[in-house]
């Protein structure tokens, strides 16, 4: 019994002393956290409006939404409310920039950004690719150009891989993929 109390004991100061370094570790890991970097998707219809001033009736003689809160009563006359996500149609996604989730391949983590803007991917850039050596940076130098320049051609995440480079394609392909997804880009 003594020895379990002991187990016990030790355990939870070890854990106790972990807490300050854990906070740094989620900060870098999310500096590239995979998902929309800035844009919104055509799938916001259904969602609650960000800014409840979205919803403040319009000052009639600006155009503009009054300061008064909804339902203040007010000098001037109120227009009908302003359309919201929940009730404006859907439009397309315009701008988008989105991260994939990184793609642990047997030589290191692929993660690339996708930039999305009128229903076209107009750029892919690398956010993570193995580079433990020499042999890395000389595969991806030739390989990454022809991978971007494959995406941009297809408008999708359906390109060949780069022969002499399948790991680094492979898992170059399933951050695109995840970041169409994210964006829920059709092409």
């Amino acid at each position: 019994m003594t020895t379990v109390a002991v187990v016990v004991l030790l355990f939870s100061y070890r854990t106790s002393t972990m807490g300050a370094s854990a906070p740094a570790a989620a900060t870098a890991a999310g500096a590239n956290a995979p998902g929309i970097v800035s844009g919104s998707t055509s799938d916001a219809a259904g969602a609650p409006p960000d800014d409840p001033t979205d919803t403040a009736p319009a000052d009639p003689s600006s155009g503009t939404p009054s300061a008064a809160p909804t339902g203040a009563p007010t000098d001037a006359p109120t227009a009908a409310p302003r359309p919201t996500a929940t009730t404006a149609a859907p439009k397309a996604a315009s701008n988008l920039v989105v991260n994939g989730t990184v793609a642990q391949t047997r030589w290191g983590p692929v993660q690339v950004q996708v930039h999305i803007s009128g229903n076209k991917i107009t750029d892919v850039k690398t956010l993570q690719i193995p580079n433990g050596n020499n042999r890395d940076y000389e595969i991806n130098s030739y390989a990454v150009p022809q991978l971007h320049d494959e995406v941009l051609q297809a408008q999708s995440a359906n390109i060949d891989v780069v022969s002499g480079a399948t790991v680094t394609s492979d898992g170059y392909i399933e951050s695109l993929q995840a970041a169409l997804d994210s964006a829920h880009f059709k092409g």
